[in-house]
């Protein structure tokens, strides 16, 4: 089960220069075939067809730790692409100066079209994200090899995404999950090496370029988050310390394993979008809400 928190790992800045053709740049690291909804649901899968799990139960936790933190990675990135949306078209009530005009020299029309100018479970180019890129063999040698290259190819995708997008708001959730994503890496490596004697981590970087040359990603480097692998867990998968330990192949600093999640910022809140009837309340009274939690003696904010 996952614990869910209204939180986003990172705290995002708030665009400067909204731009749905940005958001449509980085819907491949959510929606994308090495996108985070492929992170999550292959890591996922793995977990729970897992066999023989009390024999070698460091690596199911490894896997299931990671699994754990992706769905937060599909968070950061929709959030990331709805600040990025969020004022690129006139808000108000009146359709007729056709309020969404700019939308057809769009990238990616289904911001407008199929959504509430919010993310989707799409690529760059709209196509939707399939099962199909789910990869769930039983044999473990096997999973977390194809695990170490789909991070690989996801960091490639980052990087890349990264040299397309120019606002802060994009860049710094780039940066943090080429640190994040690359902690994978390193840890599926490890894992790779303790299941084989085969040394990985001298494969790495994947691609050939230093977190260090990302001045977003630099900043969670300094905060030692490529060294820390959470849990995700109040309680469970703490034999995954037996595989992440020793030296960090990029500076050689100490791997640790913590229990738990990630602290966490207040998740941004989005703004109405009368123009997308979103979100389509326009008669709600918060008053009515007012009453209610006073008697249940619970808080509300409006």
């Amino acid at each position: 089960m996952i614990l869910k928190m209204d939180r986003l790992p990172i705290e995002l800045p708030i665009p400067k220069n909204p731009s749905a053709n940005d958001a449509a740049a980085i819907q491949e690291l959510l929606g994308g075939k090495f996108g985070e909804m492929s992170t999550l649901m292959n890591y996922t899968f793995q977990s729970f067809n897992f066999r023989g799990r009390k024999k070698i139960r460091p690596f199911y936790d490894v896997i299931a730790s990671i699994a754990g933190e992706e769905y937060g990675h599909i968070e950061v990135v929709s959030y990331a692409i709805n600040l990025l949306l969020t004022g690129v078209t006139k808000r108000g009530h009146d359709p007729v100066p056709a309020p969404l005009a700019d939308a057809v020299n769009a990238r990616n029309t289904y911001h407008y079209i199929a959504s509430g100018q919010g993310s989707l479970p799409v690529d760059s180019m709209g196509n939707f994200w399939t099962g199909q890129n789910v990869f769930s063999s039983g044999n473990l040698k096997l999973d977390l090899l194809h695990n170490f290259f789909l991070e690989c190819g996801a960091r490639g995708n980052k990087m890349r995404a990264y040299e397309m997008v120019s606002d802060p708001t994009a860049r710094t959730m780039v940066g943090y999950l080429l640190v994040r994503g690359g902690l994978h890496i390193v840890a599926y490596a490890k894992a790779l090496e303790k299941l084989t004697g085969v040394e990985v981590t001298k494969l790495l970087p994947i691609p050939d370029l230093s977190n260090n040359a990302f001045p977003e990603a630099k900043k969670f480097m300094e905060q030692k988050l490529h060294l820390q692998l959470y849990t995700f867990s109040q309680d469970d998968y703490k034999q995954a310390g037996l595989i992440w330990n020793g030296p960090h192949p990029d500076d050689g600093q100490e791997c640790v394993v913590v229990e738990g999640a990630i602290p966490g910022f207040p998740v941004p809140d989005l703004e109405e979008e009368p123009q997308l009837n979103s979100p389509g309340a326009d008669d709600f009274d918060p008053q009515v809400f007012s009453d209610m939690a006073k008697k249940m003696g619970i808080k509300y904010d409006y």
